[in-house]
């Protein structure tokens, strides 16, 4: 037992060596010696080794998905930290906080009976939080999407994407009770609509797309569905002709050196850092992502391309395609209905949300305001991106269907 505990053939003992390694690295190239940046090194490091040992021994769910989390926690903290040591080291707080999140989620979800019955809340607590955006909401970069309280901001969406997915799974467990599928397409459109106007694009789309899976697997009815993806092409359409936001950047996606100087500079500083970098990057400290605008948040991918290269941003992709593999495993070995749905949709909301932004900053789709998950900078993003990966890991637990039987009597 010894043995294994110091083995390096263990993935969190690597992780662990390969974390002191990198933020060592990048501790020596910025020449801060400080008790800062020692905190940052040992905070992350113990805290990722620890959470991973604690979660063997007490959960006998999937003991992969956090791991696969922490490696991209790592790989988004060094290169937050090299861009900016002050933001490198309020991310591991957060980091920290999400680890929290994520027990604490854990064990809440988990003794919490009967979520499926509580529909009517997610739906309540959902326009709560989308009116009080309404009310109180700050713009930042062009979104009204965040809430400021005592010189602390945070995004209700990131609490409504949660909500939204549990809405879904509620729906479908009880649609015996509740089926009325006019009703539902309603909800979830008012839902991106109420995004629409925060001109927060990048989370209606996530919504849509949640929907449109979770819908597609569980509704027979199959021209509803194509009815549904027509009205959402519909709406597209209109959006872009009423909403100007939404021309820009489709003309920046279309084509951004027409204005390199204006509209198109973000989109192609990005493309720049990714052309930079090459096969294996121009190594830490030695690329200009500081060039990139909001760089440690939605860019972070091009920069960790152009300092890395292309096969670490392989790397990345392939992280992601394993969450994702790991989360539709859960779903489809999951025997309660309720939680095999909420699997299935937080998968889906890390997927989509990976690509929406990997195909953004690769020109592949219109740019929109979005995080990449578990990499980016941000901490209302991170905890609530924690707290999804919580639930996940209780779905991934063998759960007695007692729910599904007791709503059938």
């Amino acid at each position: 037992m010894f043995n294994r505990s110091i083995s390096f053939k263990t993935p969190h003992n690597l992780l662990l060596i390969l974390n002191l390694c990198s933020l060592s690295l990048v501790m020596i190239y910025n020449k801060s010696f400080d008790k800062l940046s020692v905190g940052v090194i040992f905070g992350l490091t113990i805290t990722i080794y620890l959470s991973n040992i604690m979660l063997h021994k007490i959960s006998s769910g999937d003991n992969y998905i956090l791991l696969i989390v922490s490696m991209m926690m790592s790989l988004g903290i060094i290169m937050i930290y090299r861009i900016d040591p002050e933001l490198g080291f309020k991310q591991v707080i957060w980091y920290m906080l999400g680890i929290v999140t994520f027990y604490v989620t854990y064990f809440i979800v988990k003794k919490l009976p009967y979520l499926s019955r509580w529909m009517y809340l997610y739906i309540g607590l959902s326009l709560v939080l989308f009116l009080s955006t309404l009310i109180f909401g700050s713009t930042i970069n062009g979104s009204t999407n965040w809430i400021k309280i005592k010189g602390y901001s945070f995004q209700p969406a990131e609490i409504i994407k949660i909500l939204f997915v549990f809405f879904l799974a509620a729906y479908f467990v009880n649609r015996d009770k509740f089926e009325n599928k006019y009703i539902l397409s309603g909800i979830v459109y008012a839902n991106i609509g109420f995004l629409f106007i925060q001109r927060d694009l990048g989370s209606a789309m996530l919504f849509y797309l949640v929907f449109l899976v979770i819908f597609y697997v569980y509704e027979n009815d199959r021209k509803f569905i194509l009815l549904n993806m027509g009205g959402a092409l519909f709406m597209a359409l209109i959006g872009y002709f009423l909403f100007s936001h939404v021309q820009v950047r489709v003309s920046t996606w279309i084509d951004p050196w027409s204005d390199i100087s204006g509209k198109g500079y973000q989109i192609t500083q990005s493309l720049f850092a990714i052309a930079e970098g090459g096969f294996l990057g121009t190594g830490l400290g030695k690329g200009y992502p500081n060039f990139i605008p909001a760089v440690q948040t939605d860019f972070i991918f091009s920069a960790i391309i152009e300092e890395m290269g292309i096969l670490t941003g392989i790397a990345v992709i392939m992280l992601f395609l394993i969450l994702i593999y790991r989360g539709v495993k859960i779903s489809l070995e999951q025997k309660d209905s309720f939680f095999r749905i909420i699997a299935l949709g937080i998968t889906c909301m890390f997927g989509f949300q990976a690509f929406i932004i990997l195909g953004g900053v690769t020109k592949l789709i219109p740019l929109t305001g979005i995080t990449l998950p578990f990499l980016s900078y941000g901490g209302s993003s991170l905890i609530m991106s924690f707290a999804s990966l919580g639930i996940l890991q209780v779905a991934s637990e063998y759960i007695h269907p007692i729910e599904e039987e007791d709503s059938n009597e």
